[in-house]
């Protein structure tokens, strides 16, 4: 190869890497307002006109407070997202707050588009995340501390004590999504096959049918 040639390479090579390891498209504009009311799919949410855009369209206050706990999981994800504050359209980041109930779990999922950290605001969590060679990054975690779990991956958070404990999470995508996994698997529409789960997990259909109607919606 010649020698003058390496450094394009190299350039191309770059360019081609950031595209693709960007959580979210890099912005053409300064602000591009979500338009929630469009019936136009892009990737991403269609542009308001600029005379309708607010300050209230960059503002949320979701996260101020603690949420309310009544769930048997025992945690409560207040998300702030550009579905939450549409001036995050276009640019890459959104929040979320986390409130655990002693003994509260948030439980195993996966945030498809975006890697996650985490900042205690008060409380201690145990929290971790599994790699794609199964294995398990684990530690506790107090006030003012914080923890990453990386893009894609399966990780949970744990309050352990006897008093609740909060988070605010910070993402690398306006939306990031959230699978959990025990519900995409046991509560799919239309649902995933029993013979399917009872192989994966090595029981039986009756017990496969028992988990399931767990996750079923409450009449």
């Amino acid at each position: 190869m010649p020698p003058n040639r390496a450094p394009l390479l190299l350039l191309l090579f770059l360019a081609a890497s950031t595209a693709t390891f960007a959580a979210d498209p890099d912005l053409l504009q300064d602000i591009c307002v979500a338009d929630l009311n469009s019936t136009i799919k892009v990737n991403g949410f269609v542009c308001k006109p600029d005379a309708a855009v607010t300050a209230e369209d960059f503002a949320f206050k979701g996260l101020a407070k603690p949420a309310v706990i009544n769930n048997t999981l025992g945690s409560v994800v207040t998300l702030g997202n550009v579905e939450k504050i549409p001036g995050l359209n276009t640019l890459g980041v959104s929040l979320a707050r986390i409130d655990y109930a002693p003994d509260g779990l948030n439980p195993p999922h996966t945030h498809p588009r975006a890697t996650e950290i985490i900042f205690v605001l008060y409380g201690s969590l145990d929290v971790g995340f599994i790699t794609t060679a199964n294995k398990l990054i684990t530690k506790t975690i107090a006030v003012g501390e914080t923890f990453v779990f990386p893009r894609g991956l399966v990780h949970f958070q744990k309050n352990n004590g006897d008093k609740p404990a909060a988070v605010i999470s910070g993402f690398n995508s306006q939306l990031p999504g959230t699978q959990p996994i025990a519900t995409a698997l046991f509560s799919a529409s239309p649902p995933v096959p029993d013979n399917v789960l009872s192989k994966a997990f090595r029981i039986s259909a009756k017990e496969v049918e028992k988990i399931k109607s767990r996750f079923a919606p409450k009449s």
